[in-house]
């Protein structure tokens, strides 16, 4: 299909993950393209086996290095940065 269209796609830039067992021929003709099992795209970790396990583990270690970030500003910061401000 991508040859029909005249797309060109680089290789080394590229990665393919298949999400059915069947074994489908080659779309892009003589380019060989990377397999792999896991991959992200907009910030959504997909697996061929459709476990969500590596998208999970990718959010809380986002989740904690926020978290040690968040920390180490109050703990560096002021009186003025500890204390929240109230509503009256």
């Amino acid at each position: 299909m991508a040859l029909e269209y005249g797309m060109k796609i680089n290789p080394s830039k590229s990665k393919e993950i298949r999400f059915m067992r069947a074994q489908v021929k080659n779309p892009l003709g003589d380019q060989n393209i990377q397999e792999t099992c896991s991959c992200k795209y907009l910030g959504i970790v997909s697996r061929n086996d459709l476990n969500w396990v590596d998208q999970v583990n990718y959010i809380v270690q986002k989740s904690w290095k926020a978290l040690h970030f968040v920390m180490h500003v109050l703990k560096k910061g002021n009186r003025n940065t500890k204390v929240w401000p109230t509503c009256h």
